[in-house]
């Protein structure tokens, strides 16, 4: 049967969507394949199609247990005889399902690669015929990547003892240039046809709030989206507890879904969600993968997450249907000290190598300090997520808060030259600070640390005390974007000297900083010691 009359009588499509055609050709035709595909666009379709034409059996490696149900389930709803392998399984399942698989039961099997190393699975891979191995998430291979886990370095290893050179297919919705040579190597991928179809989402609005009171902010939010389905993300159980409770006493009708909760509890929570019984969800990110809801009109993050590939995905899961979603992440600087938390602790629990441990918080440190520049970003968001990932773009979108929201122009030449000279005379010492020390010179903060330091002598000094600590942080998040400043270092980043900042010291540029209303509330005209606080550009 040719595979668009199976797309429409298993699937229940009329046409491939973009990149799905040209990857399922490759592997019927025996190629190896690398899918680099955006959230919504039909991943598991490229592989599970080819499965069910192939004589032998598919074999699909899935790093998540709800993830592996959920396609289980999807498959079986379609006619698709098709099982899984996991910890989940009682012992008298788990021998159930190996009995069917040899009995030639199932076309498709999910399977956890810390199964790969089971005798009894490796006794099915030497009585059956492999036509095809399947890595799903195929970015948690890499150490690059901002998901990676360990057990799936063992995956080159098991396709080594297959008989038969079976196809391999790898997908991932994320991967940055250095991710996608871990996977083709690390995999063992030959030859491999990459079909990359863009991560673009035109239908999804960007925006990034950083509000004093985030609670209120987000009723704001969902005051405008009334009657809407979104998922609300946080970063921590704790979080997902104060949230969704403040919510129910506020009379949304949401529920809940983290680690912690009982299995039975989540799904139950997510059943409710997907039926619309609760049209909201407040959930950590172990909540979303495979969850296929085509009525999401918003993604709301409460807090700031770990990496720009974690976000992306997310954010993704909007606006499925494609109709137009809201994207919307709330961010304050705790945020930053919160996911930093998280990397040491989630390294400590998951490495034992200090070598490696070290190594892998470094890599999400930097990966950290990406999506940091993200949210302070005053250039089109969607620009900065397609450059992160290596597509260029013309820096306008017109869908998304940098493009079409209300600014104004601030002149901040005063804050610039003194912010230069600050970091210039720091340098001067061989020393360098993060952007705390910064601003208390800046402030004039006569602290025992400052004066220890000898600072108080910077010609800097007491300059900006007119201004709060909030105006300076935010025009050094600006010279940053504007590569007049960098930051370096990863657990305690100190701010540098970047690129043609001397032509700030010698007075060649004068810069204009662009600044929402909201923002602008900080930057209000005042008069102290003579000195205006903000000046608007005309």
């Amino acid at each position: 049967m040719e595979s668009k009359q199976l797309l429409k009588n298993y699937f229940g499509y009329d046409s491939f969507i973009s990149g799905q055609e040209d990857l399922i050709n490759c592997i019927l035709s025996g190629k190896d394949v690398l899918g680099i595909m955006p959230t919504g666009s039909g991943k598991s379709i490229c592989y599970q199609l080819p499965g069910l034409i192939f004589d032998g059996l598919t074999i699909v490696l899935s790093p998540l247990i709800s993830l592996m149900k959920d396609q289980v389930n999807i498959l079986k709803a379609s006619g698709i005889d098709a099982a899984y392998i996991n910890s989940s399984l009682s012992s008298s399942e788990y021998y159930s399902v190996i009995n069917d698989i040899n009995n030639g039961k199932y076309k498709i099997i999910y399977i956890a690669p810390e199964r790969l190393e089971s005798e009894d699975f490796l006794e099915i891979i030497e009585t059956n015929k492999i036509s095809m191995v399947a890595v799903d998430e195929a970015h948690c291979v890499s150490q690059w990547g901002h998901d990676f886990r360990p057990s799936y370095l063992k995956i080159r290893d098991f396709i080594s003892k297959l008989e038969g050179n079976p196809v391999i297919s790898a997908f991932t919705a994320t991967a940055t240039e250095n991710v996608k040579k871990d996977i083709v190597k690390k995999i063992g991928l030959k030859e491999a046809e990459i079909v990359n179809t863009g991560y673009d989402r035109e239908n999804l609005y960007f925006e990034v709030r950083k509000p004093k009171k985030k609670f209120q902010e987000l009723l704001k939010i969902l005051e405008s989206e009334e009657g809407s389905s979104g998922i609300i993300y946080c970063n921590t159980r704790k979080a997902v507890e104060e949230v969704s409770s403040k919510l129910i006493d506020e009379g949304y009708n949401v529920t809940r879904y983290h680690a912690g909760l009982a299995k039975n509890e989540r799904n139950i929570n997510q059943e409710k969600f997907i039926l619309d019984e609760k049209p909201i969800i407040v959930a950590t990110n172990a909540f979303g993968m495979g969850i296929d809801k085509s009525n999401v009109n918003f993604v709301i993050h409460y807090n700031m997450p770990k990496n720009l590939e974690n976000y992306y995905q997310e954010a993704g899961r909007a606006g499925r249907d494609g109709s137009p979603a809201k994207c919307i992440l709330l961010y304050s600087p705790q945020d930053v000290m919160i996911n930093k938390f998280l990397i040491e602790k989630t390294a400590e629990y998951d490495y034992k190598n200090d070598e490696l441990k070290k190594k892998v918080i470094n890599q999400n440190f930097q990966l950290l300090n990406k999506i940091q520049e993200y949210c302070t970003t005053r250039d089109c968001y969607r620009q900065y997520i397609l450059n992160y990932f290596g597509e260029n773009t013309n820096g306008y979108c017109g869908n998304c808060f940098n493009c079409t929201g209300d600014f104004d122009e601030l002149d901040v030449e005063e804050e610039t030259f003194h912010i230069i000279s600050a970091i210039n005379y720091i340098n001067n010492l061989n020393k360098s600070f993060g952007k705390g020390i910064i601003t208390n010179i800046l402030k004039g903060s006569n602290t025992k640390k400052i004066r220890d330091l000898g600072f108080d002598k910077s010609p800097a000094f007491n300059k900006l005390n007119h201004k709060s600590k909030e105006e300076i942080a935010l025009v050094i998040d600006f010279l940053v974007n504007k590569k007049y400043l960098r930051v370096s270092g990863n657990r305690y980043p100190v701010i540098k000297l970047g690129k043609n900042y001397e032509d700030i010291i010698n007075g060649l540029v004068s810069l204009n900083m662009k600044i929402s209303k909201d923002e602008l509330n900080t930057f209000k005209e005042k008069t102290n010691n003579g000195k205006n606080k903000s000046k608007i550009v005309p």
